[in-house]
């Protein structure tokens, strides 16, 4: 297919000049409107401006300028049907076979400013409307609405001596549809935002695929990874490229780990479930403490630390096998460390921030959508019900107790000391069974002093006091568990005869 005309009308402007060459050279006649036809001229190209071509002006401040009969009847007619052909030729309209066009830029003007008009005015109606015609009828038209196709036009252009390919112009026009798909859902998702409907009629999630992996969570299972930002904020520093089971992990790390306070966290995670976390102002006693929590189940595992990796932390780190390794930066003499492990992934996730952002999970063709459970704990939080107090020593100990429950999955048992996990029972159908494991690998791993407090935290309440007793006699001294349970008095009177703390959280926090 022949191109003959050419219709631009882009927002942004960048390597047009290059494309220009190569229409002209082909001899394309340049149809154009407001400051694309200015810059097209500026660059010394012959052009027609919209309203010359239409022989109607832009009205309403350029509101209304490409939105005309013989524009769109240009990119909309049959080329080989008689009765197009003879309509167009009666109105003396011309084919208009390539639509070169991107969009306000609305995302940017959200990102950017709150001022509802300003946004309103960046809401783009003439160029998704252009778009939406030439995809429509890609037989006959080529449809352009990236400045990354701009090359591949060229290819095209200069392959069949100015003109494109069936197979071409299908493909451009599916992509045309992505991105007027993806830009009214921008606009769709920015009302609901404003109007305050976290839970709209429709839901409509838009993103950009950021990279293929190699497999989904076994290599017989495809995987990709998606954002609606332009990245997530991580950077790959060094090493393979990350699968999906990586990713699933790095944010189990993340979403932990940027709740804890800087400068002090270190979590290692392994099947999305933390495996050891501590908080501790010294790295390097941060790192020990999270690894002998378990010391077998972090094999394999990913490391996360919620400060810069230096040398004497990343020299322990190195004894042990890791799949990923994420830190706020790291040390030059680190790089120098793990450049033989040429396999380990180093990720930067200084720039990443952890935002309230949906949740969503995926199947038998529905999904599940709910907000993130990532808010930050205080003392606010949590109401104690026993006859002792703790003291704020130990309160600032529940809320790492708890923080650290809530990003293991359900059943979910974690106790702690000096701010540091002991034993994590996770995953379990029953709740005796994750205080069991809890318990047991407290004591085999061997790394608490029953002469300082051990804390307890579950996930959702306790039904009946066997879980608490169980907790109790391993040497447990404070528990912390969300209200409800119709025995809460009971659970109340049972802690106050054993003589331990019982603080009640104000909310649940499953982890399916």
């Amino acid at each position: 297919m022949k191109i003959r005309s050419a219709l631009i009308s882009i927002s942004d402007k960048k390597e047009i000049n290059n494309l220009l060459k190569v229409l002209s050279k082909y001899k394309i006649k340049l149809i154009s409107s407001g400051g694309t036809f200015k810059k097209i001229k500026s660059l010394g190209y012959s052009c027609f401006e919209v309203s010359n071509y239409t022989n109607f002006p832009e009205i309403l401040d350029g509101r209304v300028k490409t939105l005309h009969p013989k524009i769109h009847s240009g990119i909309l007619f049959k080329r080989n049907k008689k009765s197009h052909k003879k309509i167009l030729k009666k109105l003396n309209f011309e084919g208009i076979d390539l639509v070169i066009t991107n969009f306000y830029p609305f995302q940017k003007t959200i990102d950017t400013t709150k001022v509802h008009e300003k946004i309103i005015e960046n809401i783009d109606i003439g160029g998704p409307t252009l778009v939406r015609s030439a995809a429509k009828n890609y037989n006959d038209v080529v449809v352009i609405t990236k400045i990354s196709q701009y090359k591949k036009l060229i290819n095209e252009l200069n392959t069949y001596n100015g003109g494109t390919s069936l197979k071409f112009r299908l493909r451009m026009s599916r992509e045309a549809f992505g991105e007027t798909a993806s830009y009214d859902a921008k606009i769709y998702n920015y009302f609901n935002s404003i109007s305050n409907q976290s839970i709209p009629n429709k839901f409509i999630f838009e993103a950009d695929l950021l990279e293929k992996l190699r497999y989904g969570e076994n290599p017989h299972q495809t995987g990709a990874i998606y954002s609606n930002k332009e990245s997530l904020k991580l950077t790959k520093l060094q090493g393979k490229d990350l699968s999906y089971n990586n990713y699933n992990d790095i944010f189990a790390c993340l979403n932990l780990g940027k709740t804890l306070p800087k400068n002090k966290g270190t979590i290692i995670v392994k099947h999305a479930n933390p495996s050891g976390v501590s908080m501790q102002t010294n790295h390097l006693r941060s790192y020990l403490s999270a690894l002998n929590c378990d010391p077998i189940s972090a094999f394999g595992g990913i490391v996360a630390c919620n400060y810069k990796l230096n040398l004497q932390v990343a020299k322990e780190i190195s004894k042990n096998y890791y799949e990923v390794i994420i830190a706020n930066g790291f040390d030059k003499k680190v790089f120098k460390l793990f450049k033989t492990k040429k396999n380990l992934r180093l990720v930067d996730s200084s720039n990443f921030k952890l935002k309230n952002n949906q949740k969503i999970l995926s199947g038998l063709n529905s999904l599940l959508m709910q907000s993130s459970d990532n808010f930050f704990f205080s003392k606010n939080n949590f109401k104690t019900v026993s006859k002792i107090k703790p003291s704020k020593k130990l309160m600032d100990q529940v809320i790492f107790s708890f923080n650290v429950c809530r990003s293991a999955k359900s059943n979910a048992i974690v106790i702690t000391q000096d701010f540091k996990t002991l034993g994590i029972g996770s995953g379990q159908p029953s709740r005796i069974d994750s205080c069991k494991i809890a318990i047991e690998k407290m004591k085999k791993f061997n790394q608490f002093n029953y002469n300082e407090p051990l804390v307890a935290a579950s996930d959702a309440f306790f039904p009946f006091i066997d879980g608490i007793e169980k907790l109790v006699q391993a040497g447990v001294t404070t528990i912390v568990q969300p209200y409800g349970s119709i025995r809460d008095k009971e659970i109340i009177k049972f802690a106050d005869d054993m003589g331990i703390i019982l603080i009640f959280s104000k909310t649940r926090h499953f982890n399916h």
